[in-house]
């Protein structure tokens, strides 16, 4: 397989913290995210950094890749017998022509399986099988819409094949509506049971992953919206995206910075077919580089105005 930094993707330092990768990753998803950016290769960036960034905000995964060394990246190496032994945990089979980030995708789903407390039957009957948990991270987009999920290379009789899966994996359907932290019961695809007793449950824990302009609290979305001075001071009609296209927001004259405004029913979707709201935090932003009108503008405005931002902070 070929090699890739992730390090470099994501423009950190390998001794990088957690949150210098989660700050690398929203500043470069931003950029790069295929509904915003205008960068020609938007769409394979934003696919880059992605990989890299649920590579390495996985403590186990980033310590296995480390593990792998420095390379030069889209060098062919093959992992060394002890990484494998060390860091899969499973039997995943041939490694030949896996792609590196397919590699942690399969490893992480090997590793996500937990086992939880044993099913119990009715007064008489054979002991259950184990519950079984599994973390799954889909994107806010997938969290509105919903989506589905195959689940690979689950260590063996931990689920068991049946409707929806093929050559052990198994097909699950996340719902519109889930939310960060939550869990979804699949009944009867957790832990086989012995002695013919039922099987256990299966339970996801849902994570969504961070996204480039909104921040999900609950149903609810939040949005930071940059609005010019006038904007901000004579009031403005602005085009607000959402995650069914964009809206126009009307801002009232003498707006101020952090003030937020509610647009109903923007949010994410519910389970009962309602949906969210979403916030939008103004945030006033000023040209770095003004033209030399603009600036002659700014300064007779500095001349005629008598407003004082800081009036409050007198102490007499």
């Amino acid at each position: 397989m070929k090699f890739k930094d992730y390090y470099a993707i994501l423009g950190v330092p390998r001794e990088a913290s957690e949150a210098d990768i989660k700050k690398a990753y929203r500043r470069l998803a931003r950029k790069y995210h295929p509904d915003v950016s205008k960068e020609p290769d938007a769409e394979s960036q934003f696919k880059a950094v992605r990989e890299a960034y649920e590579t390495l905000h996985d403590p186990q995964k980033r310590r296995a890749y480390d593990e792998l060394g420095m390379r030069s990246p889209g060098e062919e190496f093959e992992p060394a017998p002890d990484w494998r032994a060390q860091f899969e945990g499973a039997d995943l089979g041939d490694l030949f022509g896996l792609d590196l980030g397919d590699l942690f995708e399969r490893m992480g789903a090997s590793r996500g399986f937990q086992r939880g407390t044993r099913r119990r039957g009715p007064r008489g009957a054979e002991p259950g099988g184990s519950d079984l948990e599994a973390a799954v991270t889909i994107s806010l987009e997938e969290a509105h819409r919903g989506t589905e999920r195959l689940l690979e290379a689950a260590p063996p009789g931990r689920v068991p094949p049946g409707p929806g899966a093929a050559g052990g994996a198994l097909r699950v359907k996340i719902p519109a509506g889930v939310t960060q932290g939550e869990r979804l019961r699949i009944p009867g695809r957790g832990g086989e049971a012995a002695a013919g007793g039922p099987r256990g449950d299966l339970y996801l824990r849902i994570g969504i992953a961070p996204h480039p302009l909104f921040r999900p609290e609950g149903h609810d979305l939040h949005l930071v919206l940059p609005v010019s001075a006038p904007e901000a001071v004579l009031g403005a009609q602005v085009e607000v995206p959402t995650l069914e296209g964009t809206v126009r927001l009307t801002i009232r004259p003498g707006a101020q910075a952090g003030q937020r405004l509610r647009l109903r029913g923007q949010g994410l979707a519910r389970r009962d077919g309602s949906r969210g709201d979403l916030y939008c935090e103004l945030r006033i932003v000023t040209p770095s580089e003004p033209g030399a009108r603009e600036r002659a503008l700014y300064e007779e405005l500095a001349r005629a105005s008598h407003f004082d931002p800081r009036a409050h902070l007198a102490l007499h």
